[in-house]
């Protein structure tokens, strides 16, 4: 039996023809970290870095200095940045009431800063108008996932850019799930700081991501990491210019070759490409629903308000056993559960049981959409059977 990968959402794969080449070329024949030395594979070591900051730069449409895009372990550890680093005791924070545990807990972490949820709809959206009625004198930032984890709703981040960038508060966007599936644009959307994974849409590996940030909030950031950073060395204070204040450490180079690669092969077939073929895919999965009444999805059912990650909630069944099924008899692959968001999960009426999330990558066809909805229409209960 083949098996289906449908958990893109989770991390992307198969990765591009030439992401494992190039940090197996890395390992067999370069070597050299980068910041420490001068020898020639270290030069070209510091090159490829630099290559990958650019490329960042230039897809996401940020215009603020390259030394601003600061490489992380991911995703994860660019929100932590964001939040510990800028919020202080006193500090007012809004979220949406879809946020992942990467936003949630560090922020119930924070001493003395509190925080509310602006509340969305159970198609995962907000009004933007609901954000600007919870905004407080001490409101420091706003910080919001682009697309849910969940469901894959879209929020409108224009708009919620223009509200904080009229009320100078910082705006701060996860955008794990919409990189690399829709264009993000730095500067249209009035951000102080975008948090992106490497291993998701931007097809790169694991153990790596990026995050952007604009001058004005850059100095307001406090590092929460310290060490070596190959630069300054005859101070024990960690230097005040950017890469190397937020990079301290020996960098993950594999990962960096490999990110690389990656954001060459998006670069060069252009997020519209890979987003039509996306749409093509949501498309197909959601006609082929609407014929299946065992199957509820969650989230807005409108295209142009959502990516690739559908939630399907089995009334008929256990979810653990639906995934456990569309894997065992089937061969489809889904991630079943609370997906680290239990406050999305609250927001669209799915806690504690979770859902079964079907996500689409840019290697999955038409065909491994049919073959999911065959999977759904066997594994549902008949009308009239129970």
């Amino acid at each position: 039996m083949r098996s289906i990968y449908l958990d893109n959402a989770a991390t992307s794969f198969p990765k591009p023809k030439g992401v494992s080449l190039a940090m197996a070329d890395y390992l067999d024949h370069v070597g050299a970290t980068i910041n420490r030395s001068v020898y020639a594979s270290a030069q070209d070591a510091g090159l490829v870095a630099l290559q990958l900051r650019e490329r960042l730069k230039r897809l996401f449409h940020f215009s603020g200095p390259v030394t601003h895009v600061i490489l992380t372990p991911g995703a994860t550890w660019g929100l932590n940045m964001a939040i510990h680093g800028f919020l202080k005791p006193g500090d007012h924070c809004l979220v949406s009431s879809m946020e992942h545990n990467a936003v949630m807990r560090p922020l119930l972490q924070m001493q003395g800063v509190c925080f509310d949820r602006i509340p969305c709809g159970r198609d995962g959206l907000l009004d933007p108008a609901a954000l600007e009625a919870l905004i407080r004198p001490n409101t420091r930032l706003v910080i919001m996932a682009h697309g849910s984890n969940v469901c894959g709703s879209v929020q409108d981040a224009a708009a919620v850019g223009r509200i904080c960038a009229a009320h100078g508060i910082a705006f701060v966007l996860d955008a794990a799930q919409t990189a690399g599936h829709i264009p993000v644009d730095f500067d249209a959307f009035h951000l102080s700081a975008l948090c992106v994974p490497g291993h998701k849409g931007l097809l790169g590996p694991s153990g790596i991501g990026a995050l952007l940030m604009t001058e004005d909030f850059s100095r307001a950031l406090s590092p929460i990491v310290a060490g070596g950073t190959g630069s300054a060395s005859d101070s024990e204070y960690l230097p005040p210019y950017l890469p190397d204040r937020f990079e301290p450490g020996t960098p993950n180079m594999p990962g960096i070759y490999g990110w690389e690669a990656a954001l060459r092969f998006v670069e060069e077939t252009g997020v519209d490409a890979l987003r039509s073929h996306e749409l093509l895919l949501c498309r197909r999965f959601l006609d082929g629903l609407e014929s299946i009444p065992g199957a509820v999805l969650c989230g807005t059912k409108d295209l142009s308000r959502r990516v690739g990650v559908f939630s399907i909630d089995f009334p008929g069944l256990d979810n653990a056993e639906a995934a456990f099924r569309l894997e065992s008899e089937f061969g489809i692959l889904t991630r079943c559960g609370l997906h680290c968001a239990p406050a999305a999960h609250k927001t669209l009426g799915t806690f504690p049981r979770g859902t079964v999330r079907f996500s689409f990558g840019f290697s999955n066809t038409e065909a491994d959409v049919d073959a999911a909805l065959a999977a759904i229409q066997r594994i549902c209960p008949q009308p009239g059977s129970g």
